[in-house]
């Protein structure tokens, strides 16, 4: 009887545990449908916004004159900040699950040219002055391991970035382009503020960029202590069993 209850109880939690693996596998196509995944990047982005602002200094789904809606704007009293959120998530996923150099290098062609498309939708369909907004557009990326992807990496997405006056941000670096977009509309003066903001925003970027760097480096370190440690291990453990040996010869 006490064996068959303990069957029971593995078998129970072998159910729990497919069941536990059902539903990892339907979040993760849940995450595949690129609406919902848009979906989700949205709402992060409503969420960072009302932490910062009141309701009434921005706007989710603007729509323009010509019938254009961009997922967010920074209202000021001169001037509109568009804001839209891009998830190329797939692209990404594409590039991690490369398993030779070909793939890779295959993947990684295809991730750049989903963002600069990105970026070229971001600048052309949201950068609007006859609609009253600033002369750049922000493109949040609402996952960090996809940013540091563009921004670690990809100096022609960067650079195709500054040329369409594409401003990418991260969650983490979004919120101090939220700070410094409050601290414009205090002084009521954004637009006149327009240019210095984005050079400090891109400055912010590099600071990002060197950070991430930094992290990996200290990681990659890290990996290798614990490989060196490995090996010591292995080596002790070589060590031990000839003293053993030598033990036995007694």
């Amino acid at each position: 009887d006490k064996a068959a209850h303990v069957i029971g109880q593995v078998n129970k939690e072998l159910g729990s545990m497919s069941e536990i693996g059902r539903n990892l596998k339907d979040f993760q196509a849940f995450l595949t449908a690129p609406k919902l995944r848009g979906n989700i990047g949205e709402q992060i982005l409503y969420d960072a916004m009302s932490q910062v602002f009141s309701s009434n200094q921005y706007d989710t789904q603007f729509k323009f004159k010509d019938g254009q809606i961009v997922d967010a704007v920074i209202k000021t009293n001169e001037a509109l900040i568009p804001i839209d959120s891009k998830f190329p998530m797939e692209s990404f996923r594409l590039v991690c699950e490369a398993s030779t150099d070909q793939e890779q290098e295959r993947s990684k062609r295809e991730f750049v040219k989903t963002v600069k498309k990105h970026i070229h939708d971001v600048s052309k369909k949201y950068i609007l002055p006859q609609e009253k907004t600033v002369d750049f557009a922000v493109m949040y990326i609402p996952s960090e391991n996809v940013y540091y992807e563009i921004v670690a990496n990809n100096e022609e997405v960067l650079e195709f970035a500054r040329q369409s006056n594409v401003l990418l941000v991260s969650p983490n670096s979004f919120f101090h382009f939220l700070r410094v977009i409050l601290m414009g509309l205090e002084r009521t003066k954004i637009q006149e503020e327009a240019q210095k903001i984005w050079e400090l925003l891109k400055s912010l970027q590099q600071e990002n960029i060197k950070v991430n760097e930094s992290l990996s480096l200290v990681n990659r370190h890290l990996t290798n202590a614990k490989n060196a440690m490995d090996i010591a291990c292995a080596e002790h453990l070589k060590f031990s069993s000839k003293i053993d040996q030598v033990k036995l010869l007694k």
